[in-house]
């Protein structure tokens, strides 16, 4: 059999370097560490025992929905109301308790959901222990561990190399050096890089919170909300929610209490009646059970969400880019056809593609299908290799033929390692035409190890290989067409096999191809020729990154997929990253997303999950600032008039959870296919404070009204009822706006929250319990009527808005 070629550096030594790598030489040893010295270590603590953590701890989301500003304020209320009102007024303080245990509950859900997938997806470096070479999760490791490494492994622990095969390492991601790094036994590696080409082996020596990436891990964790727009435009409405509180709110108090002449009890109970509307506080709750909803749904199909603003990312994405090798196509390859040139021997060829295949221990699709299909011959023996790359877009071996003679081979893209008037290109271009790929076999004139070693090499054969395309690409490229989203295919290939393979699954754009060789330089060339075409080959991955950001300084959301290490530089950069599960460990470890069943037809899923969190909590941040806005100029209305606050909380808890809550959770849950936008604050403030407005103001109107229409005992609670119905029907106005479209349900849902509140005008214990009670019939009437003006001044100003301030 062919030998593998591999440089041997180890010694047959002993020791073991337990400390850092600038204090003592490392020692290597072939075998690894023995089963014993393991056991040793684990006992001593020498573990890299770093946790994966893809979600919180329960500590912390317990202490997220318990711990708020907002839970301490209503709190503070929850305690006073049930020491001077009755339970009716408390309310309030049990739905907080309700609605944070629901988010807990979510929440934690959505962790196992989370923690199951990411055991799934976790990379399992090969680790060699006395001698053997096995898979083990990446906390298993321990100090003095041999790990070998391929292309596309992460390099999970810091150590030194102890064995290098043209070992090319990526630190960019660590020192934002463009440039892989040949290493040689001695070197430094870091935790984080990745191997781009070659392999090796080396010795950790650093493991656990001492390892490089580990500390950059400490500082930012995984599960981040940092980067959401939504979660990000929340935090600024609450801040000036707060603010606009404090003053309306001490104002109430000082005339609910000093002013009014009233019985105490009764007083603090309409002061903590205008306070708590003010506070919106389901409304962080129902965009966390959102987000963690959509985790479950998608976990259910396969999806692990790396990082929860992800979901939301990806439906405000415009443009996708997709690596056909493992996106379009399946990772497997078939050979149709070997076609000689110059007069080769077809036996000499197959001998030569059968030793180029056994000469790499780690091949990679392309070569695999020529494994499958040219037996090793074993009197071949390798004696020098060169990985391929996928900036050079070949890879080479030199062999001893066992007959005396020697020779040296290239294998890689036909138009790199051809001049451009070469006549086999012409032969070439027709079969790309056809979707095939086709690799070049040459004869080096050079050594592997000189600097143009494919100047001068003689063309021998050209091996056609037919790539598999996915199923389900057609209908997901076709769903981003639909949904205005522009895929543009970028691959490594050759440009026009690419652009067939894109006409086959009927890419729009497909037949415009561009040689990234030719595209121009300067960002903002690049980017107009990105706009203008949708299939680009021979991108080296710096390239790929490159075009990502270009994308970028045009206002573009950019997603990119991929699943093989040249995606790394681009998945980094773009705004979503998305990897496939059988991607290599450097490709899962910084995609946001993980696509585990390697299915490109998950990515609608993602899109529709980010806009129904999007778009249905836009809804609902509607409904609940609506309530803070009436519920703040009534109060300042109050102020000024010097009246009794028109409300008890049981009121506006009732108004609350018939008009907001119930509705709310509905809603959010809701599927929604529309396309998200940006400016969330402004698209929710522009329908929330007039709506507010004229809700407050009707109310207001008609508690004006009562008080001048009901005296005498009981005139209070007639007037606090009066302005109720008013309130209740111009929300339940605001509420069958946010409904729209209407579907049945819909539908359903609004007239059953005005059911619900009949229902409690006209049981008596229900009246009782709420302090609800119409009195007369002009009053009621006039009531209605307020409310119907003020409902058609709402549609109007909802219209007027939409047209003069469009989202």
């Amino acid at each position: 059999m062919t030998q593998r070629a591999r440089i041997d550096t180890g010694g047959s030594g002993t020791g073991e370097r337990t400390g850092p790598v600038d204090t003592a030489p490392v020692v290597h040893r072939t075998t690894g560490l023995t089963a014993a010295e393991v056991a040793e270590r684990v006992a001593r603590g020498e573990v890299n025992d770093v946790p994966v953590r893809s979600s919180r701890s329960t500590t912390d989301i317990v202490r997220a929905n318990v711990f708020t500003r907002f839970n301490a304020i209503i709190g503070v209320l929850w305690v006073i109301m049930l020491v001077v009102a009755p339970i009716q007024d408390s309310l309030f303080g049990f739905v907080i308790i309700a609605n944070t245990g629901i988010g807990i509950v979510q929440e934690l859900r959505a962790k196992k959901t989370l923690d199951g997938l990411a055991v799934i997806g976790e990379a399992r470096p090969t680790v060699r222990r006395d001698g053997v070479a096995a898979a083990v999760p990446t906390s298993e490791i321990v100090l003095g561990d041999l790990i070998e490494l391929g292309p596309g492994d992460k390099v999970v622990v810091d150590g030194e190399v102890a064995e290098a095969d043209s070992l090319e390492i990526d630190e960019s991601l660590l020192t934002g050096e463009a440039d892989p790094v040949v290493k040689q036994p001695g070197d430094r590696m870091m935790s984080g890089s990745f191997v781009v080409a070659g392999g090796g082996a080396f010795t950790a020596t650093k493991v656990g919170r001492e390892a490089y990436a580990a500390q950059l891990a400490e500082e930012a964790s995984r599960f981040t909300l940092v980067h959401s727009e939504l979660r990000t435009g929340i935090s600024t409405i609450l801040k000036y929610v707060t603010w606009m509180m404090i003053p309306t709110a001490l104002g109430l108090v000082i005339s609910q209490l000093v002013v009014k002449d009233n019985d105490f009890g009764e007083s603090v109970a309409r002061a903590v009646g205008g306070i708590v509307p003010m506070i919106p506080e389901g409304l962080v709750l129902l965009t966390s059970v959102a987000f963690a909803i959509g985790v479950i749904r998608l976990g259910r199909r396969q999806c692990l969400v790396q990082e929860l603003p992800a979901i939301e990312g990806l439906a405000r994405v415009d443009v996708v880019c997709l690596d056909k090798t493992g996106t379009l196509t399946e990772g497997g390859m078939d050979v149709t056809d070997l076609r000689l040139l110059d007069g080769a021997d077809e036996g000499y060829v197959r001998k030569v593609l059968g030793a180029l295949g056994e000469s790499d221990p780690r091949p990679n699709a392309s070569l695999q299908a020529i494994i499958d299909a040219y037996p090793d011959a074993e009197e071949w023996r390798c004696t020098e290799s060169l990985p391929f790359s996928s900036a050079r877009k070949y890879s080479g071996a030199a062999f001893s033929e066992g007959n005396g003679e020697s020779s040296t081979w290239l294998l890689g893209a036909p138009d790199v390692l051809l001049p451009a008037t070469d006549p086999t290109l012409a032969e070439i271009d027709r079969l790309n035409e056809q979707g095939l790929r086709v690799l070049l076999l040459a004869r080096a004139a050079r050594g592997l190890d000189a600097p143009e070693v494919s100047a001068g090499a003689r063309a021998t054969a050209l091996v056609v290989l037919e790539q598999r395309l996915r199923p389900d690409a057609a209908d997901t490229l076709s769903y981003f067409a639909d949904q205005n989203v522009a895929a543009k295919v970028i691959s490594g290939d050759n440009a026009v096999s690419v652009g067939a393979v894109a006409g086959k699954l009927g890419l729009p754009g497909a037949e415009n191809t561009v040689d990234a060789r030719e595209l121009p330089t300067d960002r903002e060339q690049m980017a107009k020729v990105l706009d203008e075409n949708a299939v680009f080959g021979r991108v080296t991955p710096q390239q790929k990154r490159d075009m990502v950001a270009a994308l970028q300084s045009r206002g573009h959301t950019v997603a990119m997929t991929g699943d093989g290490v040249n995606d790394v530089l681009a998945l980094k950069d773009a705004d979503i990253g998305v990897s496939m599960g059988s991607g290599s460990e450097a490709t899962r470890a910084v995609a946001q997303i993980v696509l585990l069943n390697n299915s490109f037809a998950t990515l609608p899923s993602v899109v529709g999950e980010g806009r129904r969190v999007i778009g249905n909590i836009t809804r609902v941040a509607t409904l609940f600032l609506t309530k803070t806005v009436y519920s703040v100029l009534l109060a300042v209305l109050v102020v000024v008039s010097q009246v009794e606050y028109p409300f008890l909380p049981r009121h506006l808890t009732l108004l609350s959870t018939l008009t907001i809550g119930v509705p709310a959770f509905f809603l959010a849950l809701a599927p929604n296919k529309e396309r998200a936008r940006p400016h969330f604050v402004r698209r929710v403030m522009r329908y929330a404070i007039p709506a507010g407005v004229i809700a407050g103001a009707s109310t207001f109107a008609t508690y004006l009204l009562a008080r001048h229409h009901y005296t005498g005992p009981g005139a209070l609670d007639a007037e606090t009822s009066a302005a109720t119905l008013t309130l209740f029907l111009v929300s339940l106005w605001v509420l069958a706006i946010i409904a729209r479209p209407y579907t049945w349900w819909r539908v359903t849902l609004v007239a059953a929250m005005g059911g619900a509140f009949l229902l409690v005008l006209v049981v008596p214990w229900l009246q009782h319990f709420f302090a609800l009670k119409l009195v007369g019939l002009p009053m009621p009437w006039t009531a209605v009527g307020i409310a119907a003006a003020g409902s058609a001044v709402l549609e109007f100003a909802w219209r007027w808005v939409g047209r003069r301030f469009p989202a």
